[in-house]
């Protein structure tokens, strides 16, 4: 979600700038910096931003200079004139006046306020302007983000696949160690194995570290994942936010009932690239 626009222009002897940068944020937030000429046009800034932005810390940075004959101030001659005839009586004749431009009431800003109506709808048109040059930016860096989560999401489908054949094995690994070890405590005593005996616990066995159905649900996110980053134009953040951390629940399942070392190896895999892809989603509106 990282991006920069800039805007600019000249009307009416005013030279009005803006400059958005954006960075990953969970949530929109707009942070706006203005002279104090534009302080009340905040509002409409959020508004613009976010008709375009959903995601993300957006800090809006505007420059205003009024090069024109408006941003001249008013002299109030009456409280000029007011401040001569008191000091006059008490310096006499030599009366600074510069120093006089700076008591209070002797200058006033004669359209100040209304500069800020006029170029209103100019700062949201450059704002506009800027924040669709930051949303080409983030598509661009989107583009190479969305190459390097499939890259992950190709790795957990690869060892997802090598935990499917392997379990199978698993259960027969069990229940030979299981036979061998019967075995050998019952030849202490002259008895032999049962076979439904050992059925039984190699059956309670494999229903207990039976993980078919989490990773056919590891799968099918690992499917929803990849048509969700094919789409165009549409806001998938936050969803494949929710789809990595459900990818994450079921390979701690996975790896809490099949107790094999060999599972817990990929399983410690396919979790670090299940990270990475959740560090990457944070940069996708």
């Amino acid at each position: 979600m990282t991006g920069f626009g800039a805007a600019q222009t000249v009307e009416d002897g005013c030279r009005i700038g803006v400059e958005i940068r954006s960075v990953n944020g969970r949530y929109l937030k707009c942070v706006t910096r203005l002279p104090d000429e534009l302080l009340g046009l905040e509002p409409m800034i959020e508004r613009a931003v976010g008709a375009v932005l959903t995601r993300g810390t957006v800090t809006v940075s505007i420059r205003f200079v009024d090069a024109s004959a408006e941003a001249a101030v008013d002299i109030n001659v009456a409280a000029l004139a007011r401040y001569l005839e008191q000091l006059q009586t008490v310096v006499g004749e030599q009366v600074d006046a510069s120093a006089l431009l700076g008591l209070p009431g002797v200058l006033a800003q004669s359209s100040a306020g209304s500069r800020r109506e006029d170029v209103g709808e100019t700062v949201e048109q450059l704002v506009t302007q800027a924040v669709h040059q930051v949303v080409e930016m983030r598509k661009q860096e989107g583009a190479a983000t969305a190459v390097e989560i499939k890259q992950c999401l190709d790795a957990i489908a690869t060892r997802l696949e090598a935990i499917r054949e392997r379990a199978p094995q698993v259960v027969e690994a069990f229940e030979s160690r299981l036979r061998q070890r019967m075995e050998q405590l019952l030849s202490e005593v002259d008895a032999e194995v049962r076979p439904e005996d050992l059925l039984r616990e190699v059956a309670v066995f494999a229903e207990r570290s039976d993980i078919a159905e989490e990773v056919a649900r590891l799968d099918g996110h690992l499917t929803q994942f990849n048509q969700i980053l094919d789409r165009e134009g549409e806001l998938v953040g936050r969803t494949l936010d929710f789809l990595s951390q459900e990818m994450l629940r079921e390979a701690n399942t996975i790896g809490s009932k099949c107790l094999d070392s060999e599972v817990g190896r990929m399983i410690v895999e396919i979790k670090g690239h299940v990270d990475r892809v959740k560090e990457q989603v944070q940069n996708l509106e």
